[in-house]
């Protein structure tokens, strides 16, 4: 075989084992673009990564490889390189090593940050306790952490310092927890779990503000204070279900007020002895003890409680407001929760014994 052949030969021998070498990086490369996992991920199992500012490409693909999020950080280099990627932005991402590099790589060009916003409903009618377990369910604060920020008088000071409708009436030691009624409920969103208690109450304080602030003319027409409307409408909140009844409610309220006649309201009684409604049946001895917030108690004839029961809504607030004039002095509601006004106390009782006897009388199990 002459030299020419050779020369041939082993030139034809490379060429083979480039093309072999190209197709196998080729198929290499783009097998290592796919997915890591076949199997989609529950979006409970999203894999986070946190990439810092001033993390190279170079750094976060071998980060996103060490997190098995893709299959080669050589090869997510070589796309980048390929597709003339310039922006990967940093921040909190949860990956699904179910998706293809490039689309990873998009995530992290957009700035798809994950979400670690936290939204947390306080619902109408709730009282502090129900606030304070919730913030402790969705938050990583405490129950005792929203209990001890209401007794810290600097910051409770600062509250009355800051809004217009805070007074020195929240301050009274008889209060159980000073912003009780002052929470207007709504569906709020925090950035993250970490948000402190002392955020969450003053970005409801602020939404609070923002509604008062409508009402203020009317408010300051009222002989009412604030503390007092808000108490009014933390009753009307939990003995009527709609606005028609708690204006009703409330035209019932000032007449045992003005008659001197104890408002003999149980849901001030259940607060006065922190416990739910729902949970159990008061007893006598409950119902007859003195305390500031029970209306059924002695020394309670032609006042309102110390201060709100509960969060009320929109709705109960504007009842006060606008409260219906009316010749009832008495009310009741059923197991449905409507509610039956009357003008004395024996045609409230025959309405008590008329729900009875239709099985309309709520009766706690």
């Amino acid at each position: 075989m002459n030299s020419k052949k050779i020369i041939i030969i082993v030139f034809v021998s490379i060429l083979v084992l480039l093309i072999c070498g190209f197709i196998g990086v080729f198929v290499w490369y783009n097998n290592s673009l796919k997915p890591v996992s076949r199997q989609a991920v529950d979006e409970d199992n999203f894999i986070r990564v946190e990439i810092e500012k001033g993390t190279t490409p170079i750094q976060i693909a071998n980060l996103l490889k060490e997190k098995n999020i893709i299959k080669s950080a050589d090869a997510m280099k070589i796309y980048i390189k390929l597709n003339n990627v310039s922006t990967l932005q940093s921040g909190k991402y949860d990956f699904n090593n179910s998706e293809d590099m490039p689309t990873i790589i998009q995530h992290i060009v957009n700035g798809e940050v994950a979400d670690d916003s936290v939204k947390i409903t306080f619902i109408e009618g709730k009282n502090m306790r129900w606030i304070a377990k919730t913030i402790a369910s969705k938050t990583n604060n405490s129950e005792d952490d929203v209990f001890n920020l209401l007794k810290d008088e600097d910051y409770i000071d600062s509250l009355i310092k800051n809004y217009w409708f805070i007074t020195d009436e929240i301050k009274d030691e008889d209060i159980y927890y000073p912003l009780e009624g002052y929470l207007l409920p709504d569906t709020y969103v925090f950035e993250n779990e970490d948000v402190s208690v002392k955020t969450i109450f003053n970005v409801i304080l602020n939404f609070t503000k923002k509604y008062l602030d409508t009402l203020q003319e009317d408010i300051e027409d009222n002989n009412l204070t604030v503390h007092q409307i808000l108490t009014l409408a933390s009753l009307a909140e939990l003995e009527g279900k709609n606005l028609e009844d708690r204006e009703e409610i409330v035209g019932v309220f000032f007449n045992r007020i003005n008659d001197g006649m104890s408002l003999g309201s149980d849901v001030t009684t259940y607060y006065a002895f922190k416990v739910d409604m729902g949970e159990r049946d008061l007893t006598a001895k409950e119902l007859n003890t003195e305390n500031p917030y029970n209306t059924r108690g002695p020394n309670m004839s032609g006042k309102i409680p110390i201060g709100p029961i509960c969060n009320p809504s929109k709705s109960a607030i504007e009842a006060v407001l606008n409260y219906k004039e009316t010749d009832n002095y008495y009310f009741v509601a059923d197991k449905n929760g409507d509610v039956h006004f009357t003008k004395n106390n024996e045609e409230h009782n025959k309405i008590i014994k008329k729900l009875k006897d239709e099985g309309l009388w709520y009766v706690y199990e």
